[in-house]
This record gives structure tokens, C-alpha cells and sequence, in this order.
């Protein structure tokens, strides 16, 4: 009965989070789909957290839940950085094609280090620790360390192609919404 209402709770506090951070993302941005974008690595996180926990073996537990809360957090930064640097590129007059390419060389050294020293802090608390207080913390550790990595070696690939693919499908709205005016100012004139 407990588990059932401490998952119900973390449920809903994994959605409110979820709510707080694309707000956070949003606002700054000024764009949805740009905070969606740095979002979508959060379910691979949760893999990562997941297959990290099959991979030695542990059961999920409610610890190994707030493990993948925290590692939702981390994830959305690894994304963050990349997507500002192509808008930081853009805004310069970079073509959105070479923005996004600079961006996975030039931050492709920064987004691993934050993520494997992330790992590697871990690491001592997941294998070495043996003590009776660490055996709580270990669930959460194997979520954090896992997801982060996991949702890293993700996001190298998958946001430069999220951006290109979001930045098409405006330029698809945009020309739809250019051609219907074209077409309603000329019929305009054809009447007059």
C-alpha cells in the first residue's frame, strides 16, 4: 500500500518537475518547440537508468525512481547547451545547417566531460561502498549515473536532428502561410 501511494506520488511530482522545466526553458527560449526539443532526451534518461539497473542486475525501487527524477534534470542540460549555441549561431548570420554542425564539434567536448565526471563521481558509491547506508543510495546512484550517460551519447545525435527537423517543419508553415496571403491578395485585386 505504501509502494502504490509513494509511486502515485512521485508520479505526480515527476510531472510537476517536468512542467517547472520547460517553463524554465521556455521563458528564456521563447520557444515551445525548442524547450520540447531539450526535453525529448528525458525518456531516454529514463532507459538509460533503467538498463543500467538490468545491466547489474538490481531491481527498480522507489529510491531508483528519484534517481531518474534527478537524472531528468541533469539530461535537460546536456541539450540546453547545444541548442543555445546553434541559436547563439544563428543569430550571428550562420547557416542553420553548418549552426547545427558547428554545434555538435565545438560543445561535443564539454556535453561528455559534464556527463562521464558525472558517471565517474558515481561510480565509488555503486561498486566500492559496502557499508548498510550506502545500500539505500545505491538505486538511486545506478539511475542517475546510467541515465545521465545514456541520455548523453543520445543527445549528440538526436538534437541536431530535432532542430533541423523542427526549423523545416516551420519553414513549411511559414510558406503555406506566405502562399495563402499571396493567393487572397490576388484575388483581392482580380475583383477590383
Amino acid at each position: 500500500q505504501e509502494e502504490m501511494e509513494s509511486a502515485d506520488s512521485q508520479l505526480r511530482d515527476f510531472v510537476i518537475s517536468s512542467m517547472i522545466i520547460f517553463s524554465l526553458l521556455a521563458i528564456p527560449l521563447k520557444s515551445y518547440s525548442q524547450a520540447m526539443m531539450i526535453m525529448v532526451v528525458i525518456p531516454f534518461g529514463i532507459i538509460g537508468a533503467v538498463l543500467g539497473h538490468f545491466i547489474l542486475g538490481m531491481d527498480l525501487s522507489a529510491l531508483s525512481v528519484m534517481g531518474i527524477l534527478a537524472a531528468a534534470g541533469v539530461v535537460v542540460n546536456d541539450s540546453l547547451v547545444m541548442v543555445d549555441y546553434v541559436n547563439k549561431a544563428r543569430k550571428r548570420g550562420v547557416r542553420l545547417k553548418d549552426a547545427v554542425m558547428h554545434a555538435g564539434n565545438k560543445r561535443f567536448r564539454a556535453i561528455m566531460l559534464t556527463s562521464i565526471t558525472t558517471f565517474i563521481g558515481l561510480v565509488p558509491i555503486i561498486f566500492f561502498e559496502v557499508s548498510a547506508q550506502a545500500q539505500i543510495v545505491i538505486p538511486m546512484a545506478v539511475s542517475l549515473a546510467f541515465g545521465v550517460l545514456f541520455a548523453t551519447i543520445v543527445t549528440l545525435v538526436l538534437i541536431p536532428c530535432l532542430y533541423l527537423i523542427v526549423e523545416d517543419i516551420k519553414g513549411l508553415f511559414k510558406r503555406k502561410k506566405t502562399s495563402s496571403q499571396v493567393e487572397a491578395s490576388m484575388l483581392d485585386k482580380a475583383k477590383s
